[in-house]
């Protein structure tokens, strides 16, 4: 891997990123941090499957469930990177705090580099990895997603976890595209816009105000994977799958206000979670 020194300069390059870092840097919400102290796994996206009606009204039980089923999702993007080595190398676009990164080497036993343009999260991950004592194949790094300055054909895989909505499509898949090599796996979860709809809804002009971010209509992935040469394999529809978490965490401590325009974009239509798994050809 590339040993370049990142600075902020050169790292954070318009005044969007530079905000979207102040974000992250600032960002303590116990909905991450709570749910990560259950079993020191860090987050940073949201859950699918059915959750234990049971824990409804116990606090502890309920961050359990909600950690549960964030897990789970991870645990599916990771099922879909195909067949990884112990040699291969993975990337993190997006990192967090890490969470997905040690169950990626932990599954695989491969070196992780995971990329953040937040320091805070970067510090916290590496942090996480040296308490785990993986540090020596297990890495993160403040980076740019969009020019990660990695080594071209280096990665076997790479995903992105509910992180493509900060940036634009075509460029984030054109430096995908450099660093995998050729047959390479690229997964990604995301929430999206349903273009039948006509535009973002209230509900999703409402998710992107409150995350700072710029929620792509659905259309616009397979587009930009498609001009920078992946193909998809997998399409998975986990809209049904996610709405019981919602439904979940609206009743929880943790509930941060954004949970009724999630659950009102799900179930009217106009925005979707899906899981995308393509090939670099």
């Amino acid at each position: 891997m590339s040993t370049v020194k990142s600075t902020v300069e050169s790292v954070l390059r318009s005044d969007y990123q530079r905000s979207i870092a102040a974000y992250w840097n600032a960002e303590k919400d116990p909905v991450n941090i709570r749910l990560g102290d259950v079993d020191g796994l860090y987050h940073h996206h949201y859950g699918i499957g059915d959750y234990d009606p049971a824990v409804v009204g116990d606090d502890e039980a309920t961050i359990a469930e909600m950690h549960r089923l964030e897990t789970a999702q991870a645990e599916v993007l990771l099922d879909h990177l195909g067949d990884i080595r112990p040699q291969d190398l993975l990337m993190d676009a997006g990192s967090g705090r890490g969470g997905t990164s040690f169950m990626a080497a932990h599954r695989f036993g491969c070196q992780v580099d995971g990329v953040s343009i937040s320091e805070s999260q970067v510090k916290f991950a590496n942090d996480q990895a040296r308490q785990r004592d993986v540090a020596d194949r297990v890495r993160f790094h403040f980076r740019n997603m969009l020019d990660t300055g990695f080594e071209t054909g280096a990665m076997r895989g790479i995903w992105t976890n509910e992180t493509t909505m900060y940036v634009d499509l075509d460029q984030l898949f054109g430096e995908f595209s450099r660093l995998l090599s050729p047959g390479g796996r690229y997964v990604c979860i995301t929430g999206c816009y349903n273009d039948l709809t006509g535009g973002r809804s209230r509900a999703v002009s409402q998710i992107d105000q409150h995350y700072i971010c710029n929620i792509h209509p659905r259309s616009q992935y397979f587009k930009a994977m498609a001009a920078n040469g992946f193909v998809p394999i997998n399409v998975v529809d986990l809209t049904a799958a996610t709405i019981p978490y919602w439904e979940l965490r609206a009743q929880s401590s943790v509930a941060t206000g954004i949970e009724d325009p999630f659950l009102t974009a799900y179930r009217e239509g106009s925005f979707h979670y899906l899981l995308i798994a393509a090939d670099r050809i």
